[in-house]
């Protein structure tokens, strides 16, 4: 036999070797981060559902999926454990806090602006609604007494 006819043996080898090795630290990692679970933790399932962590138990989870309603689960139903930020932007539409960013050239930020003045500005740009308010019910008489005043005419 010559190494020609044992070569496609080898390589189908050598692939299986690579994926159950990459398959067994996928399973490490999720065995690690499921440990690392507590109570109050943030959780998703591999189901899609959101819920929190109330109990653990050895090979269970008690998780508060509403409040008030908890459910047990297997452990290796939980497919991510999420940071609190992360789960409250989810789970209540929290924004994260912003912070300001800095813009590559810093030199717009030496013009420093009164907070009275940038108020004034913005009372100024608001527009007056009584005013439009007033237009547009004067329109609509106006539109009124024409409708009116041909209907008269055409008696």
């Amino acid at each position: 036999m010559s190494i020609v006819t044992l070569l496609p043996f080898i390589v189908l080898i050598g692939a299986m070797f690579l994926m159950t090795r990459s398959a067994k630290k996928k399973q490490q990692a999720a065995a690690q981060m499921r440990d690392e679970m507590q109570p109050g933790t943030g959780v998703r399932t591999i189901g899609g559902m959101y819920a929190t962590v109330k109990e653990i138990g050895d090979e269970t989870v008690l998780l508060e999926v509403a409040p008030g309603v908890h459910a047990v689960y297997a452990k290796n139903a939980i497919g991510a454990v999420l940071a609190d930020d992360e789960y409250n932007r989810i789970v209540h539409g929290d924004e994260p806090d912003t912070e300001t960013v800095v813009p590559d050239d810093a030199s717009s930020l030496t013009e420093s602006v009164d907070a009275d003045a940038s108020d004034e500005v913005a009372e100024d740009a608001k527009p007056d609604l009584t005013k439009k308010v007033e237009a547009v019910e004067a329109d609509a008489e106006v539109k009124k007494d024409d409708k009116a005043g041909g209907e008269t005419e055409a008696k």
